[in-house]
């Protein structure tokens, strides 16, 4: 007996659901391959599931932008407008760009120069030795600039030793400070008793104190 005929209608039961779109999925993936490999068609499919996850095939070597490119040219129904092919072209643009800066890059690197004309080996000699040179003035400016800081680092520091060390000797230990007093004043008593005998007072008369 052959099977009966299914009705075509929303699943109710969720688990049912499920496994049902899981099976109905793998089969029309399994046909887009067929297809592409049995007749070489360019196929792109794109299968988006109630919870929002997507599933895609693409038939190789294409890809899916290029597919929907040639579906916009053929049909002449607009996918995007002018500001998302603008920003496409602008993007391409940027690769470009990125590309170029990597060979030159390599180049700048001696790499891949062996098919360099000899013009453009000099011009990259050129650069090479502006770029040198532009790298050994910096190296200049920051020895300079850390000669100068180890100079001033230098001053500061024996400024600060000096202050500290007036500090300590301003507020220093009070019995030092008396012994200092001390020998201070003992030095002007031995000046005192060491003065010349010629600040004595002397009579001018050897008999003026008999007369008196």
């Amino acid at each position: 007996m052959g099977r009966g005929k299914i009705e075509i209608k929303r699943i109710e039961n969720s688990s049912n659901r499920q496994v049902t779109y899981s099976k109905r999925r793998n089969g029309i993936m399994k046909k887009a391959k067929e297809i592409t490999v049995l007749c070489d068609a360019r196929v792109s499919l794109i299968i988006f599931a109630s919870s929002g996850k997507m599933h895609e095939y693409c038939s190789p070597p294409n890809q899916l932008i290029d597919i929907l490119d040639q579906y916009q040219k053929t049909s002449g129904k607009k996918l995007w407008d002018a500001k998302h092919e603008n920003l496409n072209n602008e993007i391409d643009r940027i690769k470009k760009e990125n590309d170029s800066m990597q060979i030159e890059l390599r180049h700048l690197k001696g790499e891949d120069i062996t098919s360099l004309p000899y013009k453009e080996l000099m011009a990259l000699e050129d650069a090479l030795e502006n770029g040198l040179t532009c790298v050994r003035d910096r190296q200049m400016d920051i020895l300079d600039m850390t000669r100068k800081n180890a100079k001033i680092l230098e001053e500061e520091t024996k400024e600060l030793s000096f202050i500290l060390n007036q500090q300590h000797i301003s507020y220093g230990n009070p019995r030092d400070q008396q012994q200092m007093d001390h020998g201070y004043q003992g030095a002007r008593g031995d000046y005192n008793s060491q003065m010349p005998f010629a600040f004595r007072l002397q009579p001018m008369q050897p008999n003026l104190h008999e007369r008196m």
